[in-house]
């Protein structure tokens, strides 16, 4: 790999030029880019309006308004519902809650039959 010196102009405080200081000369440089990455989609994602911040609000956003009968459905289907969630960013623990969730909907119709 080739070394090249990067060098960036921030207008930053004190305490930020040393916090930034400290924290480039402990991480390696993927971890920098990586943690670049995640701040430049996070902030694109503030300043659409699309941001959504907490796994109970996406649990609860796909499942608030479930009848009995997409809840079975979407259980009976469970694959292709997880390639929508995928399709849609969540993570594998945010779909199971999901799916616990449903799952819950479901049984809960079921026993006041």
């Amino acid at each position: 790999m080739i070394e090249k010196e990067l060098k960036v102009k921030l207008v930053v405080s004190e305490r930020q030029f040393r916090e930034i200081k400290y924290y480039i000369s402990l991480l390696h440089s993927e971890s920098i880019v990586s943690g670049l990455k995640f701040a430049y989609n996070r902030q694109k994602a503030q300043d659409g309006g699309y941001l959504i911040l907490g796994r109970k609000s996406f649990v609860k956003k796909e499942t608030s308004m479930l009848t009995k009968e997409q809840a079975k459905w979407r259980l009976a289907n469970w694959k292709t519902m997880i390639k929508t969630y995928r399709n849609k960013g969540y993570s594998y623990p945010t779909i199971s809650r999901i799916k616990k969730d449903i799952k819950f909907i479901a049984k809960a119709s079921s026993s006041k039959k």
